[in-house]
């Protein structure tokens, strides 16, 4: 049987990519019709609160969207905070329709990626952050073997073997230094 996600997960999205702010994404239209080409039959689930009927979820503070895509019989759901246009959780007093509409087509895009379409867009999103000297100059934190952070992008890299390594290398020398001997390590994690 093919395997769906490599399938999904090859298809070139460049051309699809867009930007906001220093942010790139690719609209959740995009992949829902990238999607829907090859697996006509794919679904998605708009998540609703049992205890409000709303399709949103709160814990009294802030709020979420769940939304699930249904692909060869598989779920993936995926959680995304109601945000603002700085992507800032927004108060549940204060919430609007359209920012919840912008949070479940985002998490649609995110849904579909978690099935191998775009998934590389998000990678590195899960990075651990690390104290910068000033906001718009971030300092790099010297990776070394045995440390808590060689821990964090141990399990990292490990979590995401299928993507390629030059893409992870990048997205960690946005927060650390890498010498060559590191960068070898990294290597024999991320191998199959």
């Amino acid at each position: 049987m093919e395997n769906y996600f490599s399938k999904l997960a090859s298809l070139p999205i460049k051309d699809k990519v867009e930007r906001k702010g220093n942010l790139d994404y690719i609209s959740w239209a995009n992949a829902w019709s990238m999607l829907k080409q090859i697996h006509p039959d794919a679904q998605r689930i708009v998540y609703e609160s049992e205890h409000t009927g709303l399709n949103y979820f709160t814990d009294g503070k802030t709020c979420y969207v769940k939304v699930g895509v249904i692909v060869n019989g598989i779920e993936h759901i995926d959680y995304l905070p109601v945000m603002d246009f700085r992507n800032s959780s927004v108060h549940v007093d204060k919430i609007t329709s359209t920012e919840v509409n912008k949070a479940i087509q985002r998490s649609t895009a995110k849904a579909i990626a978690m099935h191998g379409l775009g998934l590389s867009m998000w990678t590195g999103e899960d990075i651990p952050d690390t104290p910068t000297a000033h906001a718009s100059e971030p300092e790099l934190v010297k990776l070394e073997k045995g440390t808590e952070a060689w821990k964090k992008v141990s399990d990292y890299v490990k979590a995401n073997k299928s993507t390629p390594m030059m893409t992870i290398i990048q997205q960690l020398s946005r927060k650390y230094t890498i010498s060559a001997e590191v960068h070898k390590e990294i290597e024999k994690l991320a191998k199959p």
